[in-house]
């Protein structure tokens, strides 16, 4: 005996951007307005040093408009975002009465926005939540496209889903805070927007780029819209990284793996500016860009105050042994994306944008960096 479960589905999870200044007020508007199904219990996760500077000014401004709001705050840098932190906020949210009828706000960087959004998607079932991101890593990069995830011991982001938010709130003000380390953080996502698939935003930070660590209106408003520019075309074409989606992850199979070797001394957008040059190094090696954008990428990531050669600490063989956690790796083969020249990304027949690689290929380039 045979029984079909028909369960086709049409969803849409379209959302909105909102890039400005001092947007709570507007988040308050839209909640009120429904945005998160009329729900009234609020979950905002953060960690502890966004707490300090933003908690309380949204906190009033939710309760000032009858939201119950609790706050779950995890410790501030990528080491938070693993598992056991989510067992965490998931507990805590449990003893503080939070069932399905709660929404979460992720008010932070990247590493609260992706952890904030899988404990959406799995606390009963799934809850809305919002992205309120408070880094320009987070406005570049973690908070759009609905890819969330923890680390492992292993590797980063092996463990996560795709969790589209309702709305994703980039307050620019909150930029003028960050340490300059940060700022150059971000800046690295946006340098990779601009190698794959922008050469106008390139061309314009090699133009602008200092002025970034200045806040300057302008250029923090232009680089913010071209980074989600670039990163909703391809996240509309695949949202669940069946083929074109990879190549945002250009720079990352290095850049992960230093990440997680470095014990994470490495800032995430520190580790992808070096994952940046390798794949500029070996594309070169192999025809796909010329030496003078390779140089062009590897200056302008010198200009972000982004490294682009790694560590002495960096044990190279175990670096390369960390390449093969990468979840572009097919059949225990690397593969790599690589850009084509500046702004366009290259293509290997279909809807294929990864080339495999060999250890000693990529190890070569390495040996030299």
């Amino acid at each position: 005996m045979k029984f079909n479960v028909s369960l086709k589905r049409v969803v849409d999870d379209s959302y909105d951007i909102e890039i400005g200044y001092g947007l709570y007020d507007s988040l308050v508007s839209d909640l009120k307005a429904g945005l998160a199904g009329g729900r009234r219990k609020l979950a905002l996760i953060t960690d502890s040093i966004v707490e300090k500077l933003y908690a309380d000014k949204l906190t009033d401004a939710l309760t000032g408009e009858g939201f119950e709001v609790h706050r779950f705050v995890i410790p501030a840098g990528e080491k938070s975002k693993t598992r056991q932190m989510k067992e965490f906020v998931e507990d805590s949210m449990l003893e503080k009465g939070f069932r399905r009828d709660c929404a979460v706000i992720a008010l932070g960087g990247g590493v609260v926005t992706d952890l904030a959004g899988f404990t959406a998607g799995t606390f009963g079932r799934g809850v809305p939540f919002v992205n309120y991101a408070t880094t320009l890593l987070a406005a570049a990069d973690a908070s759009v496209g609905g890819k969330t995830a923890v680390d492992t011991p292993l590797a980063t982001n092996l463990i996560g889903m795709f969790n589209q938010p309702r709305k994703v709130y980039i307050d620019i003000d909150t930029w003028k805070t960050l340490p300059r380390e940060q700022i150059s953080s971000g800046l690295a996502e946006t340098i990779k927007h601009g190698c794959l698939g922008d050469r106008e935003l390139f061309e314009y930070l090699e133009k602008n780029i200092e002025k970034v660590f200045d806040c300057d209106r302008q250029v923090c408003e232009y680089i913010s819209r071209h980074n989600c520019e670039v990163k909703y075309k391809v996240v509309m074409q695949d949202e669940k990284e069946s083929g074109l989606r990879e190549v945002l992850n250009l720079g990352h199979t290095v850049g992960r793996a230093i990440e997680t070797v470095s014990d994470y001394k490495l800032l995430h957008g520190q580790a992808v500016a070096i994952g940046l040059c390798a794949q500029a190094r070996l594309g070169e090696k192999l025809g796909f860009i010329s030496k003078e954008n390779v140089q062009r990428v590897e200056k302008l990531c010198e200009r972000a105050q982004l490294p682009v050669c790694i560590p002495d600490y960096i044990d190279r063989e175990k670096l390369l042994d960390k390449l093969y956690t990468d979840k572009k790796v097919r059949d225990g083969k690397l593969r790599f994306v690589f850009q084509k020249q500046i702004g366009e990304m290259m293509c290997f027949g279909g809807n294929n944008y990864g080339k495999q690689i060999s250890r000693e290929q990529i190890a070569d380039v390495l040996s030299k960096m």
